[in-house]
């Protein structure tokens, strides 16, 4: 039997400004609750997560931290059922613990919403 892996690798991240732009320029966005979530195909056999929480979200880092650990986690242990996309999550409001598990479920119904409209026909 194998060990668990936890790991986020670098392959499963959007890291470069054109990555980001790349998936800003194309639109194709769905919003509920605290999350904007912005798609597009990337050719790849695996998707790839990009998030952005600003200031506004909430002046302190820590706060903002957990929620950017939060969508990742969320996005880690499903992301084998979004193959070949490249989302952009942007948290638009703070939540606390006792919203979390609701708001990944949010999350999670939005990244696929995304990933069908801007799927190929």
């Amino acid at each position: 039997m194998g060990a668990l892996r936890y790991a986020f690798p670098r392959a499963l991240r959007l890291l470069k400004t054109d990555e980001f732009s790349s998936v800003f320029s194309l639109r194709v966005s769905s919003s509920q609750g605290p999350f904007q979530v912005l798609a597009r195909p990337n050719g790849l056999a695996h998707a790839r997560l990009g998030l952005v929480v600003g200031k506004r979200t909430d002046k302190r880092a820590v706060v903002r931290n957990y929620l950017k650990r939060s969508a990742r986690e969320a996005f880690r242990l499903h992301a084998a059922e979004f193959g070949g996309f490249d989302f952009v999550v942007r948290v638009r409001e703070r939540y606390g613990r006792a919203a979390a598990m609701q708001n990944r479920e949010i999350l999670l119904a939005l990244m696929k919403r995304a990933a069908r409209r801007c799927a190929p026909s």
